[in-house]
């Protein structure tokens, strides 16, 4: 806490005027320091006591011109007098209660620790409460000067004696001033841990007791309950494993600070130099969640030099590659904190910068109180290194040794400002732009967590009225959580909804209102200040929609784009201080999305927090960003997207695709048999009309297209022009009865729907690894059997079980079992009703679609387009490496369920899931609603290299400029086709079926895949057949099959 700036042209800096001692002086102190020595034991603290009022008297420089500290000295090193001993400590002990003796005492408490080794009891008990009595009398800040004297007390040379008295002061500084010694923690838990194993069985029980009154200070909750353990560990190494196994099951949300590291670092670093690879993983995998949550650089850089070696040992000698990961992740994470950009100073630099304060503030001083200059500086070191920068503890712990040089008047105002230039030397310049213009909407610190994940802490939020902020960050760093916890009142200090109203615009209108009119729906929101139907009307029809959809439409009719349109408005119509606009573009066309810049950028009292990954949008909107940082705090720059970017080079992929720093990989699509050229047709729609049910108008009229291998397909037009129905009939979820739809029997497709959760909203509770397992344990995509192409209905029921005359008689067809080739086509292998198998027949597919079974034949094709595609095991191992391969990492794939990941790691799962079959063409639906600005350019660069068709609905014209070689523009129901390359595909490049590898299934056996059939020129079929007549010669079995490949 700054202190406010003193005004200190008053502050003389004369030099201080100190008299020389007198001849009276010297003599009065030369009899009361005679009466001292030679007093019994009687009449001791009456010569002490005197000494001290004589000092009192004269100043406390008769400490050093009346020889009165070289006397004291001199009798505590006495040797031969038992009495001259016990004097000197006797003044010592009187003297602990004078403030400005401190600095000349102090230097006394290493003779006082060593005289516990005394041959006389009467002086060991004399030194044990003096010290005891410095400690307790001292300025509670004089801790930080203490403990180096006390923990030379500890030394590995030092008596027995002399340990056990300076751990009693360790436990008294602990227990009596507490906050002033939390700061020395670090330094003495290395040195306490060591007297854990002295010889001496005292000082060993003694050392266990001083760790564990330590730790009680460590206020880290995540380590609380293990602290026993981990003491434990110090006097039994053995226990270490066990130890970083209770630890590693420990989720840590807190922050971390040095007295939390001191005892964990060298617990940490016992488990990475274990022999066991996982005792060494989950010791890497602690720091790196640890070292997560270290808010000040400062603090972890004395631990740096600790743990970065033995991780780069791990690194370069273990021999599992996962093991390796997480320990390469520790050493990424470490690298952040030590590098995080903040100006780190030594402890020299400080003290260097403190007494180069004092030296400019003090006037100039005799010698005789120098060492009270130098206290003044350590006290003050000490506060800085605690950073206390509070002017009542400033204050009060130096002004007893300041009044020594200037006049009490002037006393506060030297202390203001030491601290003022104390501070401002000491402290790391904050490189965040000031913002001191506009009126403060929110100005706060908190912390957010999302079940057992940090993800802000201790983190600043200001906002200011008017202002537009974007706020950015990856996937999964809680942009959503964040405006959700606002919305819901749970950020601390974020001023309540009665003081500021708040709207929270989501992507999508909850399903439960599907039957609702529009207007009823605005109405009957929470927050909405009108109830006039007339007005709500209006001001709908103001923002562009019409008058059938705002008089008889219910919300389940909309498009996606206009439900987006419908929440912006009701939220518009609350009136709202603060807008929190997560993904307000997704499903918006360019023209809705012009509006809505528009008409953010005209509220100019209203603020802003918007989270999109429309780089466009954010450029034309954003005043400022407000950016997750790697430690976990949020930092705000001034200026949009472009400006952002150009201060932080490294955020480029929020701005530009390419400059994505992670890969996507999807698999090969499979070979599709008579497809030469990645130009020939696969799916072709042709003369298609489509009409919803209860609806007044086709959706679609007439449409004709066809996909190929080679197909980069953007799908364009408005909103509700009826893009996502097309690409519905395209796939499959939904069919129509006019015109004709045809796709290649083997032919695999995976579709990602616009709202792609509806994929897994089934399944939250499950990890993505599982569901995976379960939506292809059948060997077919699960997903697949759901869709309307699939399902038979009544009618076709009743038709397929009518008997057909089959060679001569009439038969029920029972079901189709196989399939086969046949000329250009295929042919089935059909079971009957009644008979046994030595009846089944192949019949046409031809035929088969004429008896109406349309449905059964692509049943039996879809079941062997998947054993084509399915020629991967469905083992664990491998869904987590395909799922990492589409940016969803192990952490999430294989240990989190569904249900705690971000929006756009569901996207990504959704994906992998659709991939896991190796589809010939992959149908995206509005990919960059969810997927951050990351996650789209590796998007982006996978279908690149992708082998199969991609079919792309998006109104993100950078996405589709950047990836499709065509264009279906769909407006009004009808499909406007340009770029098409299909009449070039005779003259290309023909495919190659490549041989598929070899593959190991759960159990770990290999499977050999199958080789493709080559073949055999005249001169090896001459050559065979030479072959095969020598070995009929010999009585060997021989087939001429063999001649055939």
């Amino acid at each position: 806490m700054p202190a406010a700036a003193a005004d200190t042209k008053s502050v003389e800096t004369k030099k201080v005027a100190v008299l020389a001692a007198s001849d009276v002086e010297l003599k009065q102190a030369k009899e009361i320091l005679t009466k001292l020595s030679g007093a019994a034991d009687a009449d001791r603290q009456a010569a002490a006591d005197e000494l001290v009022a004589f000092v009192q008297s004269n100043g406390v420089r008769a400490l050093k011109q009346c020889n009165i500290v070289d006397a004291i000295t001199k009798d505590i090193n006495n040797k031969k007098n038992t009495g001259a001993r016990q004097s000197g400590i006797a003044a010592i002990n009187a003297f602990s209660t004078v403030a400005q003796a401190e600095p000349f005492t102090i230097a006394f408490l290493s003779a006082l620790l060593e005289l516990q080794a005394d041959k006389q009891n009467a002086v060991k008990d004399a030194a044990a409460e003096t010290a005891k009595n410095m400690v307790l009398n001292f300025n509670p800040n004089a801790a930080y000067l203490l403990i180096p004297r006390i923990l030379e007390g500890l030394g590995n040379s030092c008596k027995w004696q002399t340990k056990m008295l300076s751990l009693a002061l360790i436990d008294s500084l602990a227990k009596n001033h507490s906050k002033e010694f939390f700061v020395t923690i670090p330094d003495v838990i290395p040195v306490v841990s060591d007297c854990m194993w002295d010889t001496k069985a005292d000082v060993k029980k003694a050392a266990t007791a001083t760790m564990g009154n330590i730790c009680t200070l460590i206020e880290n909750k995540d380590i609380e309950r293990f602290i026993p353990a981990v003491i434990g560990c110090i006097n039994k190494p053995e226990n270490v494993p066990e130890t970083i196994h209770l630890l590693g099951a420990t989720t840590f949300v807190q922050e971390v600070d040095s007295a939390t590291l001191s005892i964990m670092v060298p617990l940490l670093g016992r488990g990475l130099n274990e022999r066991a690879t996982p005792i060494k993983r989950k010791a890497a995998l602690i720091i790196d969640n640890m070292c997560k949550l270290v808010d000040d650089p400062e603090v972890a850089a004395p631990f740096l030099p600790l743990l970065l070696p033995a991780l780069e040992k791990v690194q370069d000698v273990v021999a599992d590659p996962e093991c390796r990961g997480v320990v390469q992740k520790a050493l990424a994470t470490l690298a952040r904190v030590g590098q995080s950009g903040a100006q780190i100073f030594s402890k020299q630099e400080k003290t260097d910068k403190v007494n180069a304060t004092f030296k400019e503030l003090l006037p100039e001083y005799d010698a005789a109180i120098a060492p009270l200059a130098d206290y003044l500086s350590q006290m003050a070191l000490g506060l800085c290194t605690a950073k206390n920068f509070f002017k009542n503890e400033w204050v009060k712990s130096l002004s007893p040794y300041v009044k020594a040089f200037v006049a009490d008047a002037q006393v506060d105002a030297l202390v203001t400002k030491a601290l003022d230039k104390c501070e401002e030397a000491v402290t790391p310049k904050d490189l965040e732009e000031e913002d001191d213009e506009g009126e403060d909407l929110c100005n706060c610190e908190f912390s957010l967590a999302y079940g057992a994940k940090i993800l802000l802490n201790r983190t600043a939020l200001r906002l200011k009225r008017g202002r537009r902020y974007g706020l950015c960050g990856a996937n999964g760093c809680g942009k959503s959580t964040l405006m959700r916890a606002i919305a819901n009142e749970q950020v601390d200090g974020f001023p309540p909804k009665s003081e500021l109203k708040t709207v929270y615009v989501e992507h999508d209108i909850d399903g439960s209102e599907a039957d609702t009119p529009l207007i009823d729906f605005i109405i009957s929101s929470e927050g909405v200040e009108t109830k006039d139907r007339e007005q709500v009307h209006k001001i709908l029809r103001e923002y562009g929609f019409t008058e059938e959809m705002v008089t008889s439409m219910p919300i389940g009719a909309l498009s996606g784009g206009w439900k987006m349109k419908l929440a912006l408005a009701r939220a518009m119509l609350m009136n709202a201080d603060i807008l929190l606009l997560d993904e307000p573009t997704n499903h918006l066309d360019v023209v809705n999305v012009a509006w809505l810049e528009n008409y953010l950028l005209g509220l100019k009292t209203v603020t802003s927090i918007i989270v999109s990954h429309d780089s466009g949008f954010l450029d034309h909107v954003c005043s400022d960003i407000i950016h997750y940082e790697a430690n976990y705090k949020l930092k705000r720059y001034g200026g949009n997207l472009s400006e952002f970017v150009k201060k932080v080079p490294k955020a480029a992929s929020y701005y530009s695709l390419d400059a994505a720093q992670i890969k996507f990989a999807f698999p090969e699509p499979g070979f599709l048999e008579g497809i030469k050229t990645k130009e020939r047709a696969i799916l072709k729609m042709k003369n298609v009309d489509f009409q919803y049910p209860g609806t007044s108008r086709k959706q679609l009229t007439n449409i004709s297209m066809q996909c190929s291998l080679s197909s980069r397909v953007a799908v364009i037009g408005p909103n509700g022009a009826g893009k996502s129905t097309m690409i519905k009939l395209l796939t499959g979820e939904i069919e129509s009865e006019i015109g004709t739809i045809w796709k290649h029997p083997n032919l695999r497709i995976a579709y990602v729907a616009q709202h792609a959760f509806h994929h897994i909203e089934k399944h939250l509770d499950i990890t993505p690894n599982e569901y995976i397992q379960w939506r292809y344990a059948t060997g077919e995509d699960r997903e697949e059997l759901e869709k309307v192409d699939r399902v038979i209905t009544e009618e076709e029921e009743k038709q397929m079980n009518q008997a057909f005359v089959i060679e001569g008689e009439k038969r029920v067809v029972d079901e189709l079992v196989g399939r086969r080739k046949l000329k250009q086509s295929y042919e089935y292998e059909v079971t009957w009703v009644g008979r046994s198998s030595v009846d089944n027949l192949w019949i046409s597919r031809q035929k088969l679609e004429n008896m109406g079974f349309s449905k059964k034949i692509a049943e039996v094709d879809a079941l062997e387009a998947a054993k084509l595609g399915l020629n991967r095991p469905l083992t664990s191992k491998e869904i987590e490496k395909h799922l990492t391969e589409v940016g969803l990492e192990p952490e999430f794939a294989t240990h989190s369920r569904i249900r705690g990941l971000s929006g756009g790691q569901k996207v990504k799962l959704v994906i992998g899931a659709a991939m896991w079959n190796k589809p010939h063409m992959l149908v995206l639906d509005e990919p960059t609603n969810y997927l951050d600005r990351e996650s789209l350019g590796a998007l982006a660069g996978a279908i690149k290299e992708y082998g199969g068709g991609v079919v792309i609905v998006t109104h993100n014209r950078e996405f589709s400029e950047a990836l499709c070689t065509e264009v279906w523009k769909v407006d009004n129901g009808n499909l406007v086709a340009s770029g098409h390359n299909w009449v070039s595909g005779n003259g290309t490049t023909k495919i190659d079926e490549k041989e598929e590898e070899d593959q190991v299934d759960a159990q770990g056996n290999t499977v050999k895949a199958a080789k493709k059939k080559v073949k055999l020129t005249s001169k090896e079929l001459r050559k065979k057949k030479k072959d095969r007549m020598e070995r009929r010669k010999r009585g060997e079995e021989v087939f001429t099959s063999e001649d055939e490949f």
